[in-house]
């Protein structure tokens, strides 16, 4: 008989959680003004907001912060992590930075100006608010597939070349560069192929424009490549992330996600003229070119989870936890996007509940619900992560709406994504009883859906 998979690590410490009830959970949220970010994190049973920064390090992470050198200029933890970035992706110039956004900041203060067109596939939230306060523009070059929840693609976060090479024929003069994001988050933790990449390259040399990879999930994206794509099966994770950074000219990285890590993140890049332009803002931002914003502990940290995440034994475990939870929610007849990424299950809000308007923010709603139910903290991936036009004032209606259940790297188990299932099952049993959603009573002028206060109608 084969042996069942087991996960590749055992648990030495727990965290307790506490179990609301259904009144309290009512009460909370409505004080929260309907916006699960207001919640503190005691209210809340299964966190599913974020994987970013809510992971479980190792053993062999913890001993590395007892090593940080916290010395302000040329730690030995700078050192470490500039080789290791070295070794992993091959850019010989990096500056940390304390998380992507931070990342993104300084990298488009170089390279951003108002009026550019930056295309990509599905900028996520940060991305498209660093390009647009900047009053550039975020074109969205995914392909079709991508936003047909249920047609199965190998690779639903690829570029569309036809898309990507239109932008660049009518616009060539206003593109700095292009940007991939590796998984697509927005297009629900969905993988770019090596193949697309090499299409990407292609296109932008023949223009003359950098490609830049937004790095966060690129682990998660080298195992779909291993296990997806014909020809590198028999390729070792590390092997794949080599040949796809050998395409990009640099990189951001929150390091919160495929870092393994609390905090950080980092910008990297082959050309030191580049470089060296990044270290102005990344000193008035962040902080020295060595440290920017991190601790020399926090630095060692992260060089170990590079190494730890780019294994496929860690991946395949990691992986195939966020595919058991879209397995069991496929099995109750909830609308998922297929085939489940890397890092989520994101659910389709407009299928959830398809007589009630996106206009009301439906997505919202569901992780509302969902949070009612059980205790369990999903995010929308919607209309109100979308904003406004910056033109017309107008909401904008992305052609996906989702709530998203990001599962954080090696904190719960089967059991609690068993839990998550029948809490959002039993929703979708009572999902007619649900007539109206929201509407907004105070947002921000960008990035609202952090700071959004809403009622319901």
């Amino acid at each position: 008989m084969e042996l069942p998979y087991a996960e590749p690590f055992k648990i030495k410490m727990v965290e307790h959680i506490r179990k609301s009830t259904f009144e309290e959970r009512v009460r909370w949220i409505k004080d929260a003004r309907y916006n699960l970010f207001n919640l503190s994190s005691d209210k809340v049973f299964i966190d599913l907001l974020t994987d970013s920064g809510t992971g479980a390090m190792s053993d062999k992470q913890w001993a590395e912060l007892m090593l940080g050198d916290e010395s302000y200029a040329g730690a030995s933890s700078y050192y470490k992590l500039k080789q290791t970035i070295h070794d992993i992706f091959g850019f010989k110039h990096f500056l940390p930075t304390h998380q992507g956004r931070a990342a993104e900041n300084v990298l488009f203060s170089v390279l951003v100006k108002e009026g550019d067109m930056i295309p990509g596939n599905s900028h996520f939230d940060t991305t498209k608010g660093h390009i647009e306060f900047r009053r550039a523009h975020a074109i969205d070059c995914t392909i079709d597939e991508a936003f047909d929840t249920t047609l199965y693609h190998s690779f639903k976060g690829n570029v569309d070349i036809e898309k990507l090479e239109k932008v660049l024929k009518e616009h060539h003069q206003r593109v700095p560069f292009i940007i991939v994001t590796l998984t697509n988050n927005t297009a629900g933790g969905q993988p770019v192929s090596i193949e697309n990449l090499r299409e990407i390259r292609r296109v932008a040399d023949r223009y003359q424009k950098m490609v830049i990879f937004d790095s966060a999930r690129f682990a998660e994206n080298a195992y779909f490549i291993k296990t997806r794509e014909k020809g590198y099966e028999n390729r070792s994770i590390r092997e794949i992330v080599k040949e796809m950074f050998s395409y990009a000219d640099a990189m951001t990285m929150s390091s919160k996600k495929d870092g393994i890590v609390n905090i950080g993140g980092f910008i990297a890049m082959r050309d030191e003229k580049l470089f060296k332009q990044a270290t102005i803002y990344n000193i008035m931002f962040e902080g020295y070119i060595t440290y920017g914003g991190m601790a020399g502990r926090d630095m060692n940290a992260l060089a170990q989870g590079l190494h730890e995440s780019t294994t496929f034994e860690y991946l395949e475990s990691r992986i195939g936890q966020v595919h058991y939870l879209g397995q069991k929610l496929k099995e109750f007849g909830i609308p998922i996007q297929e085939p489940v990424g890397g890092h989520a299950v994101f659910v389709d809000a407009l299928k959830f509940f398809p007589h009630i308007p996106q206009s009301e923010y439906v997505a919202q709603l569901l992780a509302v619900e969902l949070y009612i139910e059980g205790g369990v903290r999903g995010v929308e991936i919607g209309t109100l992560l979308a904003d406004r036009d910056p033109i017309t004032g107008q909401d904008r209606y992305p052609k996906l709406e989702m709530v998203r259940l990001a599962i954080p790297r090696r904190v719960y188990t089967n059991n609690h994504m068993e839990y998550v299932a029948v809490a959002l099952k039993n929703v979708y049993d009572r999902r007619n009883e649900l007539k109206r959603g929201f509407k907004i009573v105070y947002e921000a002028p960008i990035l609202r859906h952090f700071t959004v206060e809403l009622e319901r109608l």
